[in-house]
């Protein structure tokens, strides 16, 4: 893996935004991008390939569909290997979901039942991955809507397991974590201090939409069309203090602003990174 990825804060880079990214060279430490927005080639990859001569750049999955019980698709794996090989990225990162059956692709990272037969789905897939790939992998927690009944694993346990039985590492995202909390009634901090912190490898900050149901219910929807919530950044500086400053990436999908905003998003993240005693923190954990 060539160009790693700094413990600093970065930005999602989206289509919108590649122009002025070439034009002003702005002061950030990184960017990462869907891979399957690159894969087909055209002024996309080469735009890409321009910013990747002065940043380092991860590379993001949203359709390996790493928990589905087909295996994985080997012209997509394909595709990823070979521009991986073409930007040389400092991560590599998929979801813990699945989105594709009988070669249908679904369109959602939809949610895995979390049962030791998925678990071992999960980890045939991803030692598949990081084969190809050569290199280790992170996988994220993924925001969901519903819990399967019969799930037996806790999903920080289940993550945790996927790492320790395949090596790859973890990419926390934090708003994943609060909109599930709040959804589902999980605690989040027991969330954080369930990761083993030699395994998290990169942190996730996005916004949340707050929809009021019928029935009078709130539900958070992760759908990154805005700033990060205040409780997400309380949520991030206690998994700084758990696990130490690392790569954090400020993603915006949606009703996507000016490259500015996004800067200023990073900029907040780092005056949290930069903390001494969180440093200190991840010091004793080591």
């Amino acid at each position: 893996m060539q160009g790693a990825i700094p413990a600093l804060p970065g930005i999602g880079l989206r289509f919108p935004h590649h122009r002025a990214v070439i034009a002003q060279r702005p002061r950030v430490a990184w960017f990462e991008v869907h891979s399957e927005n690159y894969v087909g080639g055209g002024a996309a990859i080469r735009d890409l390939e321009t910013i990747r001569r002065d940043y380092p750049v991860s590379l993001h999955g949203v359709g390996l569909s790493l928990g589905g019980a087909d295996g994985l698709d080997a012209a997509h794996l394909g595709r990823i290997v070979r521009l991986a090989e073409r930007i040389e990225p400092g991560l590599v990162s998929e979801h813990l979901s699945w989105s594709i059956s009988e070669g249908h692709y679904l369109g959602d990272l939809l949610p895995l039942p979390l049962t030791e037969e998925a678990l071992d789905v999960v980890c045939n897939n991803v030692d598949h991955f990081q084969e190809a790939m050569r290199c280790r992998i992170l996988l994220e927690n993924p925001s969901n809507y519903l819990q399967y009944r019969y799930s037996t694993v806790p999903e920080s346990e289940f993550l945790s397991t996927v790492a320790q039985r395949t090596g790859c590492g973890i990419l926390c995202d934090v708003n994943n974590i609060f909109v599930n909390a709040a959804n589902h009634g999980w605690d989040a901090q027991a969330y954080l201090d369930a990761l083993p912190p030699d395994d998290v490898k990169e942190l996730h900050l996005a916004g949340h939409a707050v929809k009021s149901l019928s029935n009078g219910a709130v539900i958070l929807i992760d759908d990154h069309g805005s700033q990060v919530d205040a409780a997400v950044w309380n949520l991030l500086g206690k998994a700084v203090q758990r696990f130490g400053p690392l790569p954090t990436l400020i993603e915006w999908d949606t009703n996507i602003p000016p490259l500015q905003a996004l800067l200023e998003q990073a900029n907040r993240a780092a005056v949290i990174l930069a903390q001494p005693h969180r440093a200190l923190a991840h010091a004793d954990i080591a």
